[in-house]
């Protein structure tokens, strides 16, 4: 297959778990690699399968009340380096920053704490910043990477990992760039709604 990537490293960072474990348990077949946080690591480790913290590789804590734990140049880098790209690859290597060929994320739902009548307060914690900024830097490189943006995608790409194990066509990474701008533009415009009321 022509400009097929296999995938070896997933970041993996999702606010609902349903439907995920079926997706792990192919990855993990396939020699995968897990990095997450949070409770999605914790739910990773619960069904048995090894996960690296994210904060192993930044050598940051999720900090700010969460707010901030994927935001570092060491996994925006994973995501965002060209492999093809000597310098980049040499600055990756200067850096020690990880490949990340896979980047699994479901957003925070602001549309339904709109929709439950929450406070102002409680709204703005579910604009979510570290998601939206993951989707958009592997729809950018989706050359190199595969983007999941949302849990509607995880039987996607389960068919894919079925039907030709942990690699994927240049033509499947953008149809998940696509979508995943797509979610993001979908969300923004959730956002900018709420704001002008």
């Amino acid at each position: 297959m022509a400009n097929t990537k296999k995938i070896k490293t997933a970041l993996i960072s999702v606010f609902h778990k349903d439907g995920l474990e079926e997706l792990l348990k192919k990855l993990n077949e396939e020699g995968v690699k897990f990095l997450s946080t949070g409770g999605t690591q914790t739910f990773i480790e619960s069904l048995g399968y090894p996960c690296e913290k994210v904060e192993n590789v930044t050598t940051y804590p999720s900090i700010l009340g969460g707010r901030v734990k994927t935001l570092h140049p060491k996994v925006f880098g994973g995501i965002l380096g060209r492999r093809e790209n000597e310098g980049d690859r040499e600055q990756m290597a200067q850096y020690e920053i990880p490949e990340i060929d896979l980047v699994i994320v479901d957003l925070y739902p602001f549309e339904q704490t709109v929709a439950s009548g929450a406070s102002e307060e409680d709204i703005i914690e579910k604009i979510d910043i570290g998601g939206i900024s993951l989707i958009r830097a592997g729809a950018k490189n989706f050359n190199d990477v595969v983007i999941v943006p949302s849990k509607a995608e995880y039987s996607v790409l389960l068919d894919i990992l079925n039907k030709q194990g942990a690699e994927t066509t240049k033509e499947q990474r953008r149809m998940f760039a696509t979508r995943a701008f797509g979610v993001s533009s979908h969300y923004d415009t959730a956002i900018n709604a709420w704001f002008e009321k």
